[in-house]
């Protein structure tokens, strides 16, 4: 096998979106740092089952705005 090929392992904490923490081994950053998550199983809707936001800047909205007056009632 190579030999100092393998990347190092720290110890890191994760900072989770409710602010909870935990401490992991992992190749991220130093050791010492923090990881501050926008997204994780606490908040992100395929987890919690919550249904999610829909954006108005999406393709679809996009073409029903442009050929709204086509629709007939």
């Amino acid at each position: 096998m190579k030999k100092k090929i393998h990347p190092k392992m720290n110890k890191i904490k994760v900072q989770m979106t409710d602010g909870t923490e935990f401490e992991t081994m992992s190749t991220w950053g130093s050791e010492g740092e923090v990881m501050k998550l926008d997204i994780d199983p606490k908040s992100h809707p395929a987890w919690t089952g919550e249904t999610q936001r829909v954006q108005d800047k999406g393709r679809v909205s996009k073409f029903n705005k442009k050929f709204a007056n086509l629709k007939k009632s």
